[in-house]
């Protein structure tokens, strides 16, 4: 990939998709291209947040916290609610967050070059965009990104739990696992839950 021209290289990756309960979250990692080479000796191995075990990823995102501190990158996390992805739908929250957390980074677009996971594209400003998949696994920016997402929105979830023990968010996260349908038809559909995603059970 040829960097000359760009200052500044934001990767970007989502979190929570899938999940019944919870904000879907964006995080977006900015490494300062000048800084590059420190940051990759940084983190020498690229891994996909999701292939870490939570100790590890607290790990990593330490890492990061001090790599921002001595100025080699910046990021960002953004959430959006599940009320909005029942309303609008999931892309368009996807979007919403991913915009939020873009604009929290200060760049030059006209300098930036972005990377996206999967099936992620940035707003069409940015020119200079790359989608790619399993990008969280080839690019360390995107993992970066993953990471951050998962750390933040885990500590999301986790911190519902305690208001509301009774749906073990802390062990799933959300996510459609056979205990939280079990809770879900014993305790109800919380504000928290995407209704759009249990239909069958609304």
């Amino acid at each position: 990939m040829k960097m000359s021209k760009h200052k500044y290289l934001i990767g970007v990756d989502e979190v929570g998709r899938g999940p019944l309960a919870g904000p879907v979250a964006v995080g977006a990692v900015c490494i300062y291209v000048e800084h590059k080479k420190k940051v990759e000796n940084l983190f020498p191995i690229v891994k996909d947040s999701k292939k870490l075990t939570p100790q590890k990823r607290e790990a990593w995102l330490l890492k990061i916290k001090e790599a921002e501190t001595l100025g080699y990158l910046s990021c960002a996390v953004s959430f959006v609610a599940p009320s909005v992805i029942d309303k609008k739908g999931l892309p368009y929250a996807i979007r919403t967050a991913m915009a939020k957390s873009l604009e929290a980074i200060e760049h030059n677009t006209e300098e930036t070059k972005v990377l996206l996971d999967g099936s992620l594209y940035a707003p069409e400003h940015y020119q200079n965009q790359e989608t790619i998949i399993k990008g969280d696994e080839k690019e360390l920016s995107i993992a970066l990104a993953s990471i951050v997402a998962k750390v933040a929105r885990d500590a999301k979830m986790t911190l519902l739990a305690k208001k509301l023990p009774e749906y073990g968010f802390e062990k799933h996260k959300g996510y459609g696992t056979r205990g939280h349908y079990d809770a879900i038809r014993k305790n109800g559909i919380t504000k928290h839950h995407r209704k759009s995603f249990l239909k069958g059970l609304v």
